[in-house]
């Protein structure tokens, strides 16, 4: 083993660049599986903590407002009728 350590006049060898190599690989990774997963917000393989439906009333409200059909009075009050009703996700529902 300590042949592979040695090079030329006793100096250390290419070998001594493999271990940096090695943990740079295994921290870009680390970042890389980060970056896809908690960092965007979501929490393992599934889906995002807070998700509303797409096809809630509450989500096609927010995107009635995002497209310009309703205004913004409009979009808070139909928002607190169906907050009573439905209840946003993550809330456990209404009460």
């Amino acid at each position: 083993m300590e042949t592979l350590a040695q090079f030329g006049d006793g100096g250390p060898g290419p070998w001594i660049l493999l271990f940096p190599v090695i943990w740079a690989l295994v921290i870009g990774g680390a970042i890389t599986l980060l970056r896809r997963t908690v960092w965007r917000g979501h929490r393992g393989p599934g889906r995002p903590a807070a998700v509303v439906e797409d096809n809630s009333p509450i989500a096609v409200l927010g995107h009635r407002f995002a497209s310009g059909e309703i205004d913004e009075d409009e979009y808070w009050r139909r928002l607190s009728v169906l907050d009573e009703q439905f209840g946003r996700a993550g809330r456990g529902g209404a009460v």
